[in-house]
């Protein structure tokens, strides 16, 4: 019988020819084989000891504090700027005016009516006693603070700023209602809103209240201010302006190119808008038109007063 015995040569030649072809294969499997291997060797790594994890830095969570020992509230009073560079309007992050008030603004031009009935303001008072401020007004979740044009802000906003954030995280109350006896009102913005519905109102009155309501009350409002309808009459709208659009200096440009502008596009009644002044407040002009005349008559007539309004 034949030998079946391979020649060595040949035995060789099939061993090589058998390793060249096996090494695609195992380099397409080496990846998931690899990757098990890896797992496996990392599951059979020694664990942390018990002395290495005291050693490690453990972060605590944080939670802010809602309170400090004496009980009182962390609030932040946001300041804005307003159109008037002489009034500043602080949001204390709470509402301002009592609930139930029907006006949506008080304002306070004298430390007599921070006192009178029927809304005192125990702030207000505070506030009007800083020198160089010369009204507050209180909107629904702000409080605006008119000061002279010739006491810079640098003098008055830190002790303004303070008694603010005083009165509320005290939690004072910052407007008081009391029985009006005498039936003077002691604050402006003491009575009804004037842009109310009335059903006694006239078509016209009513558009215009709806206009005045809905597209012009919210600017002044952002601006630190209120507005008051005052009336209708012989196609003039008569308007007052509160708070920072009170003295401001754009007062008239807001009134003819905002107001009556947008009052006459929507309403072909309307043939002008007009401001009324308190009786206090056309003494004042006429007592600076006063002075601003005899100011120029000493001076020359280049010679213009820096006081405001308020002065």
């Amino acid at each position: 019988m034949a030998s079946t015995t391979l020649p060595r040569t040949v035995v060789r030649a099939l061993s090589k020819t058998r390793t060249a072809t096996s090494i695609p294969i195992a380099r397409r499997l080496a990846t998931p084989a690899s990757s098990e291997r890896c797992l496996h060797y990392a599951s059979k790594l020694s664990p942390m000891t018990s002395s290495f994890q005291q050693r490690r830095p453990v972060i605590q969570q944080y939670s802010q504090p809602t309170g400090s020992a004496s009980g009182r509230r962390s609030i932040f009073i946001q300041t804005e700027d307003t159109p008037n560079a002489d009034a500043l309007k602080f949001k204390p992050g709470s509402r301002v005016l009592p609930e139930g008030l029907s006006s949506t603004f008080l304002e306070y031009l004298s430390p007599r009516s921070t006192l009178a009935p029927p809304h005192p303001s125990p702030l207000a008072a505070q506030l009007l006693n800083v020198d160089g401020v010369t009204a507050v007004f209180y909107g629904a979740d702000y409080i605006t603070v008119t000061k002279d044009s010739s006491v810079p802000w640098a003098h008055v906003k830190p002790e303004v700023f303070s008694l603010i954030t005083e009165a509320v995280t005290s939690g004072q109350t910052i407007v008081n209602t009391i029985e009006n006896k005498s039936g003077d009102a002691g604050q402006g913005g003491t009575e009804e809103d004037s842009l109310a519905f009335n059903e006694d109102d006239s078509e016209v009155v009513g558009m215009i209240k709806e206009l005045l309501e809905t597209r012009i009350r919210p600017a002044i409002q952002e601006d630190g201010g209120d507005i008051e309808f005052r009336g209708f009459h012989d196609g003039q709208v008569l308007l007052k302006l509160r708070g920072a659009c009170r003295t401001c200096d754009s007062s008239t440009v807001t009134l003819k190119n905002g107001i009556e502008n947008m009052l006459q596009h929507y309403i072909s009644e309307v043939k002008g808008v007009q401001q009324v002044m308190d009786q206090e407040e056309e003494i004042a002009m006429q007592e600076f038109a006063k002075f601003e005349e005899k100011l120029k008559q000493q001076k020359g007539p280049d010679a213009v007063a820096s006081s405001s309004l308020d002065a």
